[in-house]
């Protein structure tokens, strides 16, 4: 009897894995709270509630955050520059445990597809417009044109695509956003010779490197900093240097594999599925070397290609979310529809066919989010941020920012969102650098290094929403990015004993 091959599971059943190891965490690991300040602009008043979310009130001033041994500014408070609750210092409590178990485990994904709905609706709009432009044939005559134009300057794509990338992670930490591009570049990537890893890698890995090494990003560098009492400012230079010398290791990594792969074939970590993808993203690539790339089409991929540049624009500049870029890509829809000389019943089964497509993805992006609901409800990230601060108190400085290092990787894996773990945790990690002898800049790079780092690797954050637009199952990407996983943690580490030293 021929014995079974062994199949990776798919990233559901990842998800739910990982989603049981949370729900046992809530019986390991107690529960605990700080107490958390916010600020209310309406009654210019400090509110705080405690562990037994009992409310007080304080009145904003200078005096009262001193006395909670909060060391911020008042304006950073009352110009709502921090707008999130932080974690006060010293007030640590046990509360009685939370544990999550079947009940919780079972509700969490319906509550996690809930509270992820802005993204759900993007995600599903975003396929219906693909949908009709591939029915009416644009994409397959854009790709074979295009082709034809870079042959023999394929990877000038690859790094094109990855610094631009790159940059907006690093500028407004461009994240979530790049979910747009996968069924667009994809088959640009295919048809260019690439296997589908490096058209993963040069998005997933333009976004972790410019979010991990963020130089202004609002959400991080600049949150953090303002949360641990400092300009963003400080440390600019040393940041946007890291940033580069980190980009230059993963596009020669991501070129040293597509090498490889362009030798050898079977090299590809995704040659056993390799039909498959070409199918799905070229199955009709072959008809449209033969199909004219006509005005009509040029004119509806334009229309497409522009909300690309005015969703950036929005997002960096215009406080834009997932609400006004679904709204954007609905209306680029209704243009499209009308200027694609589809009949109307044939565009709009187009929209839904092609939104229907997408549904696992919708799927994959809540189940992700009830991993972080059950660890919240559990309350066993404070005792997890308690714990690691009683840790690294009283260390020496290179010894200090190396743990600090540690101590934010593991965090990030428990906190996915980096203004969130900013402000629960600059407030409790930020003075214990003082006792160090050691600069708040360097807390701000162990926290933005450090979850930056799980980013690769961690199945809650977006990588396996990226792996499922394409069929690749977890296991082909951590075959990938494991070795440059280790180059990033060993440059960041020495980058970090290196800022000690300056």
């Amino acid at each position: 009897m021929k014995k079974k091959k062994f199949e990776f599971p798919s990233a559901f059943t990842v998800l739910v894995i990982i989603l049981l190891l949370a729900a046992a965490l809530t019986y390991l690991i107690p529960s605990g709270r700080f107490s958390k300040l916010t600020y209310s602009k309406e009654s210019n008043e400090f509110m705080i509630t405690d562990e037994n979310e009992k409310v007080t009130v304080q009145p904003a001033t200078q005096e009262v955050l001193d006395k909670l041994n909060i060391n911020l500014s008042v304006n950073k408070f009352t110009e709502e520059i921090i707008k999130k609750p932080i974690a006060i210092p010293g007030t640590y409590k046990r509360i009685p445990q939370s544990p999550q178990g079947i009940v919780e485990i079972i509700k969490s994904p319906v509550a996690g597809v809930a509270d992820s709905v802005d993204i759900v609706i993007f995600v599903l709009i975003l396929g219906g417009v693909i949908g009709i432009i591939n029915k009416m044939g644009a994409f397959d005559a854009g790709i074979a044109a295009l082709s034809k134009k870079t042959k023999g300057k394929e990877f000038v794509l690859v790094t094109l695509i990855f610094s631009l990338i790159t940059l907006g992670g690093t500028t407004f930490g461009m994240s979530e956003e790049t979910i747009a591009f996968y069924p667009i570049l994809m088959p640009i990537f295919l048809a260019s010779g690439f296997d589908a890893m490096t058209c993963i890698a040069a998005i997933s890995l333009g976004s972790t490197i410019g979010t991990m090494f963020s130089t202004v990003n609002p959400f991080s560098t600049v949150i953090a900093s303002n949360a641990a009492g400092i300009s963003f400012t400080e440390g600019l230079t040393f940041r946007i240097v890291c940033l580069i010398l980190a980009s230059i290791i993963t596009i020669v990594y991501i070129y040293r594999y597509t090498l490889k792969v362009k030798k050898d074939r079977t090299k590809s970590v995704v040659y056993d599925q390799e039909a498959e993808i070409h199918e799905k993203f070229l199955g009709q690539f072959e008809k449209s070397l033969k199909s004219e790339f006509t005005m009509r089409k040029k004119l509806c991929l334009t229309i497409f290609g522009l909300a690309f540049p005015i969703m950036i624009w929005g997002v960096s500049t215009q406080g834009w979310w997932f609400g006004e870029m679904s709204s954007l890509f609905l209306a680029v829809g209704i243009i499209i529809m009308f200027l694609s000389g589809l009949p109307e019943k044939k565009s709009i089964n187009s929209f839904i066919n092609g939104a229907a497509e997408l549904i696992g993805v919708a799927l994959i992006v809540g189940l992700a989010r009830a991993v972080n609901i059950i660890m919240d409800n559990g309350f066993i990230s404070d005792t997890l941020l308690y714990y690691s601060s009683q840790l690294v108190a009283n260390m020496s400085h290179t010894v200090f920012a190396l743990f600090q290092f540690g101590i934010f990787s593991v965090l990030g894996f428990f906190i996915q969102s980096s203004s969130g773990l900013a402000v629960l945790s600059m407030p409790i990690m930020a003075p214990l650098a003082d006792t160090a002898g050691v600069s708040r800049e360097i807390i701000i790079n162990a926290y933005n290094w450090g979850q930056g780092l799980m980013s690769f690797i961690t199945p809650t954050g977006m990588i396996l929403v990226f792996l499922e637009m394409a069929e690749v199952t977890f296991d082909k990407w951590l075959k990938f990015v494991l070795p440059l996983f280790g180059m990033i943690a060993a440059f960041s580490a020495a980058m970090l004993v290196i800022n000690t030293m300056m």
